[in-house]
Parts: structure tokens; C-alpha cells; sequence
């Protein structure tokens, strides 16, 4: 489904054990919107709801809201600081085009 890399995993177990975010999961989807047509999203959660589906990998728990799913098959969500730029990257191999920032996709 989505795999975390190392780097990801250890800036997302950073913000997770983060006293102001003590969050138990990580939120990952799609939505309409940017450049390209779709965005996607990161955010944190304690909670799990029923259209949600819990993924785990590399020691995060990632919970997808099933109409997101789809959009997100093969998907690696990797963590970036380096000149060009800082901050999470989604390598999603169903995106047929992304914008320059790389923040939106379409399909």
C-alpha cells in the first residue's frame, strides 16, 4: 500500500512523540485541489474512524480514509531537508502529472 522510508519514519517519530502533537497516528490522504487537480494530505490523529483503514510499516501507523486509498496504491511517502527544499515527499506511481512543487497530482 504505502511504504515509509527511514527518513520519514524517523522525522514522523520525532512529531508523534512531539508533546504538542501527542498523536498515536499519522493521517494520510487525498483531496481535491491544487495545481494539478488533487492535493495530498498529512496531518495527525488519536482517532481511528470507521471508514478509515490502519496501515502500518516501518514502525508508523497510518490511517487512509478508504476514498483515498486508491489514489495511494504504491505510494512511498519519503523526508526531504536538503537544499532544495524541506519536508515530505509523496512518490506516488499512479500520479500521471505533478505539479512543480510536487504537492498535487492528477491521475
Amino acid at each position: 500500500m504505502i511504504t515509509i522510508t527511514d527518513s520519514a519514519k524517523q522525522r514522523l517519530l520525532t512529531l508523534l512523540q512531539n508533546e504538542e502533537t501527542n498523536k498515536s497516528y499519522v493521517r494520510v490522504g487525498v483531496e481535491s485541489g491544487g495545481c494539478s487537480g488533487l492535493s495530498y494530505k498529512l496531518s495527525f490523529d488519536n482517532v481511528k474512524n470507521e471508514d478509515d483503514e490502519l496501515i502500518e510499516d516501518n514502525e508508523i501507523k497510518l490511517i487512509i480514509n478508504k476514498k483515498s486509498v486508491l489514489y495511494l496504491v504504491g505510494t512511498s511517502l519519503e523526508f526531504s531537508d536538503g537544499l532544495n527544499g524541506k519536508g515530505f515527499v509523496f512518490n506516488n506511481p499512479n500520479a500521471n502529472r505533478t505539479c512543480g512543487c510536487g504537492e498535487s497530482f492528477s491521475l
